[in-house]
């Protein structure tokens, strides 16, 4: 096929040497001889407008591709800029406000790119292959700005100006654009950024290397800035789910942008996000950027405790009115103040509220006020309710906790090995291959054709297609609106069963109560205490296994929060055990 038409090509086949060429469909050429294809193709001209022409010769591939084979000059710090740019596209779809990426985020990272010693300042640390253009006023790089890009002709906020670093001259205003390579510079053999080897490499201490997950605290950090509806929680769910570019992100960067070697192991991510990871990573950002006191966390944000369990009550399936009780706990604790939930960082002790974990940690404090979950007051409360219910069927019902259990371990079960099968299934390989030089990439992009040829292959075979159904976001993984015989919905049920009146009050009628834990850890441990789930009850357990699935956090961080909110509406208990052990010790001395 096509073997008059490339008799013009003469070059020997790098298999069999043979000079002897045809042209495949997509106009490429390939060796009659052993079938091997080039990546060289030939120029198709269209001289239909131009009237007495005809073709003179036949080029050695594209001159396109041979500019795009080569691709860009470009360091890693723009390769982080495109997958933050890409990630703050993605919230704005889930309804985060424009101000997000073209304010808040663009101030960070501007911020970081500056304290990191990488642009908007008179050295940056990249200068021994080409001069960061950052710095100059350049018109004729107009390439990035092709797109909307992070970087944009915005001022910076109060307190850019006030970190130590050198301030950002008149011409560090402009974006932050990847340059096309010239004849004289070449991206590094051992990657396909300019700085790949040397970022890898690079440990300076004070300096807070840029890193994929890094990315989502970022985001996160925006959110919070921006106080926006979306928690730490939903944040990496949407992530898992594919919502939020993270895993093999650096497929949407340009095809001019070449990605091999080094960039390989600074761009690849093959595990999911962790709550605690990207917590930590918050604060050390936060720090590390100076930023100044967060905009304060009001009742009326959707952040505050009150607000987040009634959402959380609502996911679980449990009454309405234990909305009250769960006010009640946050009031009594104090962790409905503004001073408590605003994240300063540059406090003398940084951190930031998990406001998430926070308020389902609030809703197992009130259910064991009310139930105690010492798998034996809480079915004794259940038989009342549903003999109550059986011989008042029109009245409201009586929440029945036993009933409420079941129902939730099978939605659970269920949701849970969907989870477990997704994950299984998730595929790994990007659709974009990486390699480890430029010398392997014709090698690496053959063997992925035919693992797509075989895949496809297969699927005919077999007489199905592999699809994955991709879940339109929600705050909510449960709905409870319709009604069923399984699928009962107890957000209207009342919990007069245990409750009782005492004067203008109400009252639980559970008088006891256990402490999650009797005795904390020293300040020097890492943790505040520890959790073993033989310790415990079994009905404590499942409550902890089904929040914990809900925020994909460890049972462990969950019960170390619970603590620490016992600790601060049970004072005086703690206060007592202390004096008793301080006596016991005094004791032991005489």
């Amino acid at each position: 096929m096509g073997l008059e038409e490339a008799k013009e090509f003469k070059d020997r086949c790098s298999q069999c040497a043979a000079v002897s060429w045809g042209l495949t469909d997509e106009g490429k050429y390939y060796c009659t001889s052993c079938h091997n294809v080039t990546e060289k193709s030939r120029e198709v001209i269209n001289t239909g407008a131009i009237p007495n022409t005809k073709i003179q010769a036949i080029n050695r591939g594209l001159k396109r591709k041979r500019k795009l084979e080569k691709g860009w000059d470009w360091y890693v710090c723009e390769g982080f800029q495109h997958i933050l740019y890409q990630q703050a596209k993605a919230l704005q779809t889930l309804g985060v406000g424009p101000e997000l990426k073209n304010e808040v985020l663009h101030n960070f990272w501007k911020r970081y790119l500056q304290k990191s010693k990488q642009a908007y300042c008179k050295n940056p640390v990249y200068t021994s292959r080409r001069k960061t253009t950052v710095l100059e006023d350049n018109p004729s790089h107009s390439d990035w700005d092709s797109e909307p890009e992070l970087l944009s002709d915005l001022s910076c906020p109060s307190f850019v100006e006030s970190g130590a670093e050198s301030q950002p001259d008149v011409h560090t205003q402009k974006p932050f654009p990847i340059i096309k390579a010239s004849q004289s510079e070449t991206a590094s053999v051992c990657s396909g950024s300019l700085d790949g080897v040397e970022y890898s490499l690079r440990k300076e201490k004070g300096i807070v290397k840029m890193t994929v997950p890094r990315t989502l605290a970022f985001c996160y950090l925006s959110l919070l800035w921006q106080r926006e509806t979306i928690t730490l929680a939903d944040l990496l769910r949407f992530v898992e789910e594919e919502h939020i570019p993270y895993i093999n992100a650096f497929q949407h960067f340009p095809e001019e942008m070449k990605l091999y070697g080094r960039d390989k192991g600074i761009f690849a991510i093959e595990s999911w996000p962790n709550y605690e990871d990207i917590y930590k990573k918050i604060i050390e950002i936060a720090t590390f950027l100076d930023l100044p006191r967060f905009p304060d966390i009001t009742e009326d944000c959707y952040l505050h405790p009150n607000i987040l369990c009634m959402k959380y009550l609502m996911e679980v399936n449990l009454p309405d009115e234990m909305h009250d009780l769960t006010c009640h706990v946050v009031k009594v604790t104090g962790m409905g103040e503004v001073d408590f939930l605003t994240f300063d960082p540059i406090a003398k002790k940084a951190k930031t509220v998990k406001y998430d974990v926070q308020a389902v940690a609030v809703i197992v404090v009130v259910l064991k006020l009310l139930f105690l979950l010492d798998d034996n007051l809480e079915w004794s409360l259940s038989n009342i309710a549903e003999k109550y219910n059986e011989k008042n069927e029109e009245d409201k019902p009586w929440f029945d906790f036993r009933k409420w259990y079941q129902v939730m371990k099978k939605a659970i079960d269920e949701k849970k090995q969907k989870w477990e099968e997704a994950r299984a299934k998730y595929l790994w390989k990007s659709e974009k291959p990486l390699y480890h030089s430029a010398i392997d990439r014709s090698v690496v992009y053959k063997r992925r054709e035919m693992v797509v040829s075989l895949q496809k292959q297969f699927s005919t075979l077999v007489g199905s297609t592999p699809t994955v159904e991709k879940q339109s976001p929600s705050s909510f993984q449960f709905s409870w609106t319709e009604e069923g015989s399984d699928r009962t919905c107890f957000h209207g049920h009342s919990l007069q069963g245990v409750l009782k009146q005492k004067g203008q009050s109400l009252m639980t009628k559970n008088s006891l109560y256990w402490l999650s834990t009797q005795k904390f850890c020293k300040s020097y441990c890492k943790h505040v205490t520890t959790y073993e789930e033989s310790n415990f009850s079994l009905s404590y357990q499942f409550i902890l296994n089904l929040f914990s699935f809900l925020l994909r956090i460890k049972t462990s961080l969950l019960h170390e929060e619970v603590s620490l909110i016992e600790k601060r509406l049970f004072k005086a208990k703690y206060s007592t055990t202390k004096k008793k052990s301080s006596r016991s010790r005094k004791a032991r001395k005489c």
